[in-house]
């Protein structure tokens, strides 16, 4: 008998993309063992009203035995109980702000949830450590599932412009660390694509460093694909994420990729990025110069992230996911 698993996403909004590709990525090869549905919750925010709107509206379907809360809207898991699965993609960016507020969202976001749910993936194992720390009581219900690689993004060499490169940032968020990136550039010819809205300070640091560049937010996935494509190397030394998707859909495309010698980039990066301190703008500045400088780098880097990204195929994730779905049906 076939499983009907039902997933539940959280209210789409322009600007935020990342957890609908991931499991428009997932379902397209899914299809084939269980059938899906798609709820999208009818309200966006995390405020208490908020939270109460969602979840009085919502309509549990009477074919489904597995409900799948695929990321930021946690506390669904209060009305859809022990046959859901819950993905939490992070928990630091979650956890902040004033006392009362961490309170209120580890509380609504993690530790409720957490009691009603039979399974909790997390996409590294940095995110699963950071997770028991909040969570312990619920350790043995967390599974470590990667995010799979997209399936629009293939292989496509390019001859690298050591000249003038084309850089590509994604994100503009603080933990992005556009601020020393920036400094890091400044004296470095280049030509900067920056996916993401960028503030007013950001603006004005991208003057004070003469810094050529084009943002573009707001845009389609095939757009980020194009701009992967056109760039000559991704620069990625955030300073805190649950995962890293821009490592891995760079080294799908083929272009090498600096990233932060910390968390869950230095997992998964697995050692074909360069990696550095994100905190030392001197080695930020320093990794775009050697790899522009050395051919031999560059390519190695490429080759050892085309065979990272198998760790990744989409044929893996989805059989982790059908595991676990499996464990929830029959439990």
């Amino acid at each position: 008998m076939r499983l009907n698993v039902n997933y539940i996403f959280r209210k789409r909004l322009a600007q935020y993309n990342s957890i609908e590709e991931l499991f428009g990525t997932l379902q397209t090869r899914l299809k084939c063992d269980v059938d899906l549905d798609n709820q999208e919750l009818k309200f966006s925010g995390g405020s208490p009203l908020v939270v109460l709107k969602n979840i009085f509206s919502f309509k549990n379907r009477s074919a489904t035995q597995v409900n799948h809360i695929t990321g930021d809207v946690n506390y669904m898991a209060l009305v859809t109980g022990k046959t859901s699965v819950l993905t939490i993609h992070d928990v630091r960016s979650v956890l902040r702000g004033s006392i009362l507020k961490r309170f209120y969202l580890k509380l609504v976001w993690f530790t409720l949830p957490a009691l009603f749910v039979k399974r909790i993936t997390v996409i590294s194992e940095f995110t699963k450590s950071e997770l028991c720390k909040v969570i312990p009581f619920a350790a043995h219900k967390i599974r470590v599932v990667y995010n799979p690689v997209h399936s629009q993004l293939v292989y496509c060499p390019k001859e690298i412009n050591t000249s003038y490169p084309h850089i590509l940032l994604i994100g503009t968020k603080v933990n992005k660390n556009l601020e020393r990136i920036f400094e890091a550039l400044n004296g470095i010819p280049c030509q900067l694509t920056i996916i993401g809205q960028l503030t007013k300070e950001q603006l004005a640091l991208l003057k004070t460093y003469k810094l050529a560049y084009k943002s573009m937010f707001q845009i389609p996935y095939p757009a980020i694909v194009e701009a992967y494509k056109s760039c000559d190397l991704v620069l990625f030394a955030s300073t805190y994420e649950g995962f890293g998707m821009p490592i891995i859909e760079a080294q799908a495309i083929g272009r090498p990729v600096i990233t932060s010698d910390i968390g869950a980039m230095k997992e998964i990066a697995g050692g074909s990025a360069y990696l550095v301190d994100p905190y030392n703008v001197k080695e930020i500045n320093t990794a775009v110069k050697t790899i522009l400088s050395d051919k031999a780098l560059r390519d190695e880097l490429i080759q050892k992230g085309q065979l990272n990204i198998k760790r990744f195929h989409i044929n893996k994730i989805a059989k982790d996911y059908l595991n676990i779905y499996k464990e929830v049906a029959h439990a």
